[in-house]
């Protein structure tokens, strides 16, 4: 399953971002951007977290045992692509709440630049988040295989890492975001259609909104497991019998598959509750860039007779 999401992933990132690149509809468009960034961090987070998990589980390779630079880098880029893109995110559906409020003076935050700069903001703030990842990740011996382990060795940063990262940044702050400004947004685009919006203006605003509605709902799906097992394991601790071990890792798979849904569903999402992304889809792919392509290599193979 880990490699057809994998497979999955790497096909659909890469053509959301073409298509949001391609048009100058979301160009120009705040909401449109964020959901770029998240795309590009995703497709990132696919290398560095489920083909890891991907090699581990499936072929029984731990790089990160076996390598104390990729032990401490893997950990720096899973957390900050992670932490990156639900922020990316949640603005998104802050800017569609905003985009579709009826007070003008909240629209002046749905921009490009002002995008831009609450992008470059979220990237320098969650890599100086990392930075205690790779510090505190380091290789241990086991005492079992005697053999070096990729694990937390500050007994501080082992609490934060458990508490509050897991719990809170990756699950309850962002669904909770998403959540609320996503509720707003669906109740303010029931109303757009009273409003003396052009009509170009509203119908963008109806599709990022039901786009980002709909991811958020399957965000809230993939994340709401992982949040249960944290809390699950806080509050248990580790066992020691055997087939509990099993069990416990045989579910972890199993919600580690649901997390990397959500990094890897973002096309298959878009595709399917708008029929307007569809058609743009398949015009980028064939009318903009396919015949661009055949014209560059009919004037390629084109000989000019000698005189």
């Amino acid at each position: 399953m880990g490699i057809c999401l994998f497979i999955a992933g790497l096909i659909g990132g890469p053509l959301v971002i073409i298509v949001f690149l391609s048009l100058r509809t979301f160009r120009q468009s705040s909401c449109a951007f964020y959901l770029t960034i998240m795309s590009v961090v995703n497709c990132s987070q696919l290398f560095t977290g489920l083909f890891s998990y991907i090699m581990l589980y499936g072929f029984s390779i731990d790089w990160s045992n076996l390598s104390l630079s990729y032990c401490k880098c893997r950990l720096f880029f899973v957390q900050s692509n992670s932490l990156i893109s639900f922020t990316c995110l949640c603005l998104a559906t802050i800017d569609q709440f905003l985009a579709t409020c009826s007070h003008p003076r909240w629209h002046q935050y749905n921009n490009i630049t002002f995008a831009r700069y609450m992008v470059v903001g979220t990237v320098i703030f969650w890599i100086s988040h990392g930075i205690p990842f790779i510090l505190y990740y380091n290789h241990t011996l086991s005492s079992v295989t005697n053999t070096p382990i990729c694990m937390i060795t500050n007994a501080i940063f082992h609490q934060y890492f458990y508490s509050f990262y897991l719990p809170v940044l990756t699950s309850i702050l962002p669904i909770t975001i998403m959540i609320i400004f996503g509720v707003l947004s669906y109740r303010n685009i029931q109303r757009i259609a009273h409003r003396a919006i052009p009509l170009v203006r509203r119908e963008l605003d109806k599709q990022l909104t039901v786009m980002v509605l709909v991811q958020v709902f399957c965000t809230v799906l993939a994340l709401t497991p992982q949040l249960i097992y944290s809390y699950y394991s806080l509050i248990t601790g580790t066992s020691t019998d055997q087939f509990t071990l099993v069990l416990i890792q045989s579910i972890r798979n199993i919600i580690t598959m649901f997390y990397y849904t959500y990094f890897m569903s973002s096309l298959y999402i878009y595709t399917s509750v708008s029929k307007r992304f569809r058609q743009q889809l398949i015009y980028v792919l064939f009318t903009l860039h396919f015949n661009r392509w055949a014209r560059l290599t009919k004037r390629n193979n084109h000989v000019e007779p000698q005189a």
